[in-house]
């Protein structure tokens, strides 16, 4: 594990104010290097970004670009220019050679969700998208922000809460993100030098202090609870704990089962759970029927598979990740052979790659919804799990009776593609498509487009039943007896949207 002391934030404020003088944010790169080289930074790549400040190495943002996102030496009078560098040297940010200095931490520009301008702080070279990008082979190694990082942010409900947990915080972003919408945050790692950079993340970010705890899972917070609970964890399923920011520690997918199935009780009532995750897909096991497993006692559940590689996809990321394919032959296939021997002794044939949601209800039939979305989505998805969540507590509420009564209105943003030969009087198939949101799409048959495109809240779901059955010379009670699963579906994926009517 790295042994690397860690700057202090005593002057942390005004390094952040000479940073915004400079221009160092996410607009400020976007403006220095243009699109292209702006773009190949979030794939690691440095080369154009170089190129683009190289010329300009004497102005304070193209300075502070090359000292702390790139982690080229600048000269002392450069850096003088950009930034306190006097009290950058004496808390640790910088260190001195001779007429250069060096930045001994990465900082990356990023963008709050509400225009903050905030910095991620991490080990040199790890700063995704920064100077190295990953392939660190350290036991310790604190990494900036990666998709994963971006991804859960996204997705993370941000109602106003009294408190949150952060398990596993790395550099920080996750609990950044919450000191926006809790009064009390908490974030914990196992790794104690993670927790000094959330530290510098959370001061260089201007944001208020979080409580930081030292351990694994939710063994440093006892017995409290939390109204909202994030987790990014290492949850790469790997033969042994080699790289701490990655791997659990735990066989199997384990880490991700216990992280989840604790949960519930570390809620309080409303509360919810959010985390990123790896599963085994096993021989023989339904993967849904695992994760249903899962889910603890009194909460609700939205688990939305996005990906899946076999394993020796999955074996051959994390070894790049690692940098083990720039190593000797001999040592790559040897680790190679190790992660296939676990995969088998698991029976596992395939990984799978998810968001994982609980909510705290204490409902007698608690809602659990297992799928695989891998399509395009569109983030941030926050208000989206709220929707989700808001529409299981309707069905539920909800009877095929209650659901003839009621009055709907189709979401905006839904279009309709039918599809089928040139020419062909009928179309084979009609599809609804949201252009917002999880960006769903659903098969329908006649009835269903129908029903759907007349939702405008004016008639109740058994009305315009009524309607369709006289124009399709059918049944009325048939089509009022087969319809309501398709409504509950189309409702369930947010198609439809019940309408209140006076006195509801």
């Amino acid at each position: 594990m790295s042994t690397t002391s860690l700057p202090t934030p005593d002057h942390a404020a005004e390094l952040r104010s000479a940073m915004l003088a400079a221009g160092f944010t996410a607009d400020g790169l976007l403006d220095l290097l243009g699109a292209p080289a702006y773009a190949a930074l979030a794939r690691s790549e440095t080369v154009p970004a170089l190129r683009a400040t190289r010329g300009g190495g004497e102005g304070p943002l193209a300075t502070l670009v090359r000292l702390f996102l790139l982690q080229q030496p600048v000269p002392y009078v450069h850096a003088a220019s950009a930034c306190p560098v006097e009290a950058a040297l004496a808390d640790g940010w910088l260190r001195r050679e001779g007429d250069e200095v060096h930045a001994t931490v990465d900082v990356r520009p990023y963008g709050g969700p509400g225009g903050e301008d905030w910095f991620i702080v991490s080990d040199l070279g790890c700063a995704v998208g920064g100077a190295g990008g990953i392939g660190s082979r350290e036991e310790g190694v604190v990494l900036g922000v990666g998709g994963a990082s971006t991804t859960l942010a996204g997705i993370t409900v941000r109602t106003p809460v009294g408190s949150a947990l952060d398990l596993g915080t790395g550099s920080g972003i996750q609990a950044l993100h919450a000191t926006r919408h809790a009064t009390r945050v908490t974030a914990t790692d196992v790794n104690p030098r993670a927790l000094g950079f959330t530290r510098l993340t959370l001061a260089l970010s201007g944001a208020p202090e979080a409580e930081l705890l030292t351990g694994s899972l939710y063994e440093p917070v006892g017995e409290a609870t939390y109204d909202l609970i994030v987790s990014n964890p290492p949850f790469v399923i790997s033969p042994g704990a080699r790289l701490t920011y990655r791997d659990g520690g735990m066989g199997g997918d384990d880490l991700c089962r216990t992280l989840v199935q604790e949960a519930g009780e570390r809620l309080n009532p409303g509360g919810y759970a959010q985390f990123l995750g790896n599963w085994q897909h096993v021989e023989g096991e339904d993967w849904h029927d695992r994760l249903r497993s899962w889910v603890p006692r009194g909460c609700d559940a939205w688990i939305v598979q996005r990906d899946v590689q076999d394993v020796t996809q999955y074996a051959e990321l994390w070894l790049r990740d690692a940098g083990d394919h720039r190593t000797d032959p001999a040592e790559y296939a040897r680790r190679y052979e190790d992660w296939l021997d676990e995969f088998d002794a698991r029976k596992t044939r395939s990984v799978g790659f998810g968001w994982i949601t609980l909510r705290r209800t204490d409902a007698a039939e608690p809602s659990i919804v297992v799928e695989e979305w891998p399509h395009t989505v569109e983030q941030p998805l926050g208000e989206a799990v709220l929707a989700h969540f808001a529409r299981q507590d309707y069905l539920r509420e909800h009877d095929d009776a209650a659901l003839l009564e009621a009055h709907f209105t189709l979401v905006e943003e839904v279009v309709q593609e039918q599809v089928g030969p040139p020419g062909a009087e009928d179309p084979e198939h009609v599809v609804l498509r949201q252009n917002r949101g999880m960006r769903r799409a659903t098969k329908v048959d006649t009835v269903g487009a129908g029903f759907a495109g007349v939702c405008d809240g004016s008639l109740s779901a058994g009305r315009i039943l009524d309607a369709i059955a006289q124009l399709m010379q059918e049944d009325p009670v048939v089509l009022r007896d087969r319809t309501p699963e398709a409504i509950r579906l189309l409702v369930e994926q947010g198609f439809l949207e019940p309408v209140a009517r006076p006195g509801q």
